[in-house]
């Protein structure tokens, strides 16, 4: 229990720490970085490590104070998830209550008004059961626009005994004058050999898959923890499928592609609308795997380690062109999710082009890593 179970960010951990120590909480913070690297975790730990009748630059979780943050957090997760599962939208915010440990979050695509305006009424009452209040906003770059206003009012006028947390991946999605009140805790993703120690004391991994799913978590704790290996492989088996049958087997050209199986793998890809985002996901990530073959031969920052010897021959036979050519075109099906269009069709006109020579055989230009 406490900071020691954070597992990497030290620096932030550290600087977390010290704020405690000397006392000098500040009415608003940034908590910035990938997903599942303990940015909400870290949150909700510093909300109670700074009530703790124990400790002075950590938490107990034993004292009056410690359990009763505890069942603050959980009360309000329970009540987020409630309001999500009603169906009509209108009724999601009615009769919000906040503690004076709160979690806030989406309840529908955004982080509504009403949300962030029982905040404000909240934030300058007294807190009610503890020292100081904390407000943890979770995913904070999904805050209405029109409730943007109503936060930057609290910001700008903080009160005494209340802190606001936000958390988000990439600070740049949130509004400058939002930005330039907070305090900034950056976060980076973990160590890809601290995420294997912890998928190997889990024990839930075969062990030959360990390192790929560590891989793979692209240094992400939360990731890795609930990695579901068999829907991953199968997501990735159709992409294999379908790349072996787009260039036709070993060696560039080596043979007409088969495509039944070319098409009978698009339709595979494109058949589970729900999972469509974690299917180019997969994609994307081959893809990257093979531009890093191509442009040095190294696979030792490749993601999917166990297929290096496929992907070096698929690479060989796209080139760079074909390779920025199929990222586009998944880039363009993820752009059309939000419209009523048959993906299927998309990847088989993507994949006849590439075929019937639509792409240079010898790429015009070679693409930049940064560009997958």
């Amino acid at each position: 229990m406490g900071f020691d179970s954070i597992v990497g960010n030290t620096v932030a951990v550290q600087a977390v720490r010290e704020m405690l120590r000397a006392d000098r909480l500040p009415g608003a913070l940034l908590f910035t970085g990938p997903e599942g690297v303990g940015k909400k975790t870290l949150a909700l730990m510093l909300a109670q490590a700074a009530v703790c009748e124990r400790f002075k630059d950590d938490f107990c979780g034993e004292c009056v104070r410690c359990r009763r943050t505890a069942e603050m957090i959980a009360a309000a997760e329970e009540d987020l998830a409630r309001r999500r599962d009603l169906k009509e939208s209108a009724r999601r915010v009615e009769g919000l209550v906040y503690f004076d440990l709160q979690l806030i979050a989406p309840i529908t695509r955004y982080i509504l008004s009403e949300q962030i305006r029982v905040l404000r009424q909240v934030a300058y009452t007294r807190p009610f059961e503890l020292p100081r209040r904390f407000f943890i906003i979770d995913q904070a770059q999904d805050i209405h626009w029109q409730a943007v206003d109503l936060l930057l009012k609290v910001m700008e006028e903080p009160p005494e005994t209340t802190t606001i947390i936000l958390v988000c991946p990439n600070a740049g999605e949130l509004r400058s004058t939002i930005r330039s009140r907070c305090q900034r805790a950056a976060f980076s993703p973990v160590d890809e050999d601290l995420v294997l120690r912890l998928i190997q004391e889990r024990g839930n991994v075969p062990e030959p898959k360990q390192r790929l799913v560590a891989r793979l978590s692209h240094g992400s704790v939360g990731r890795a923890l609930g990695f579901d290996l068999p829907a991953c492989l199968a997501r990735r088996d159709v992409w294999l499928e379908f790349f072996h049958s787009l260039t036709g087997g070993p060696g560039p050209r080596a043979r007409t592609p088969d495509w039944h199986q070319l098409f009978d793998s698009t339709r595979k890809l494109t058949g589970d609308r729900d999972s469509f985002d974690d299917i180019l996901t997969t994609g994307t990530e081959l893809l990257r795997d093979m531009l890093l073959l191509l442009e040095s031969g190294d696979s030792a920052s490749v993601s999917n380690l166990d297929t290096v010897p496929r992907l070096k021959t698929w690479a060989a036979a796209l080139g760079f062109q074909g390779i920025l050519l199929l990222k586009e075109g998944l880039d363009e099906a993820h752009r059309l999710q939000i419209r009523n269009v048959n993906q299927q069709l998309g990847l088989d006109a993507l994949a006849i082009g590439m075929v019937s020579g639509s792409r240079p055989s010898q790429p015009h230009r070679e693409p930049s890593l940064t560009r997958l």
